[in-house]
């Protein structure tokens, strides 16, 4: 497999992983570190840090607004609890 197609495979497989956690919003972060290590922050730090490294212009909002699909702030008051 040639890295494009590796690149955009591994681009697809993680925007169905940030889809599937918008969608489960009964999923809570908490549970998401218990069991597998990581939750929606993690996922939204690690794309913060990967823009950085690239020298892409982004703040912690808003790479988690890209995460949760909405401002975190609004994500917490509809679905944490």
């Amino acid at each position: 497999m040639d890295e494009t197609t590796r690149t955009e495979i591994e681009a697809a497989a993680f925007r169905r992983l940030v889809e599937h956690l918008q969608e489960r919003t009964d999923v809570q972060n908490i549970d998401l570190m218990n069991l597998a290590g990581f939750c929606r922050n993690c996922l939204s730090r690690w794309y913060l840090e990967a823009a950085d490294e690239r020298g892409v212009p982004l703040d912690k909002d808003e790479a988690r607004e890209i995460v949760y699909g909405m401002p975190y702030e609004e994500w917490k008051a509809k679905y944490q609890t």
